[in-house]
């Protein structure tokens, strides 16, 4: 099943090769969850889904206690009346100023499927930034929405950075980690999709994070693309090199393949 967010480095098309190189376990904790691909489409029992993205977490923690009942609610805010870029800027600007959570994360939804390339991005006083993104007919995830709602009985959700909810596992537990990738270049970086950014610093410091739990018996896998530096921080990791097709781009015509790893540390 496809998310029902758009999400920079959403994992839904490389979601086998994940599988294939996730070991089993009795619980999977993902502390970037981002748009949920990985959740999604695996069998654990149990979850521990973090991210420090507030406003998504949020959601999801509203779908899971509110379940149809929120799905209806959002579905008002979708529709031709709705994909209007005075309606877009307009619901922008409550999305920032409200204090209604069960609205904000509505409005969360509606500004995924409606803003620019389905980029979530804030400026330095935290207010989403994102441009209308002109699409003919933004479509209303119903069957992906419910389809979460189920998968999330099995779930706890929780914002939190990587190093609080890797510091959570236990034996038993695999960890599975979707960081903001190190850049290509200047103009590919996605790392400000949530306050702060995740610069190179955070990168080594998520690469010893993993070493430490896989010295205590808890596998980690890593996802990143493949470059120089990411070579070098996952060394001893069993890395595997993956060639996958880029969906968000400033160019839209330059949408091409890169190169990524999957590193698994045990």
């Amino acid at each position: 099943m496809k998310p029902f967010l758009k999400w920079a480095g959403n994992k839904f098309q490389i979601v086998e090769q994940i599988r294939k190189i996730l070991p089993m376990s009795k619980r999977l904790i993902e502390p970037f969850v981002g748009s949920g691909a990985v959740f999604l489409n695996t069998d654990y029992p149990q979850y521990l889904l973090s991210d420090a993205n507030g406003d998504l977490i949020h959601l999801y923690s509203t779908l899971q206690t509110e379940g149809e009942t929120f799905v209806a609610y959002c579905r008002q805010f979708f529709g031709p009346d709705h994909n209007d870029p005075d309606v877009y800027y307009s619901r922008r600007a409550l999305f920032n100023g409200t204090e209604d959570k069960r609205l904000r994360s509505a409005l969360f939804l509606y500004l995924n499927k409606h803003c620019y390339n389905g980029l979530c991005r804030y400026n330095s006083k935290g207010e989403f930034n994102v441009p209308f993104g002109r699409y003919k007919r933004p479509y209303f995830p119903e069957k992906e929405l419910l389809f979460f709602v189920a998968r999330a009985r099995h779930a706890a959700f929780q914002q939190a950075d990587f190093v609080e909810s890797m510091g959570q596992a236990e034996a038993g537990d695999v960890v599975y980690c979707d960081p903001p990738y190190v850049p290509l270049s200047q103009t590919a970086n996605f790392t400000s999709y949530s306050a702060g950014g995740f610069g190179l610093e955070a990168q080594q410091s998520l690469a010893d994070q993993a070493r430490m739990l896989a010295r205590r018996g808890i596998p980690v896998l890593v996802s990143n693309h493949d470059t120089p530096f990411v070579r070098e921080i996952y060394a001893g990791a069993e890395i595997v090199g993956l060639q996958v097709q880029r969906y968000i781009s400033r160019d839209g015509n330059n949408r091409n393949k890169t190169g990524e790893v999957l590193a698994l540390f045990r």
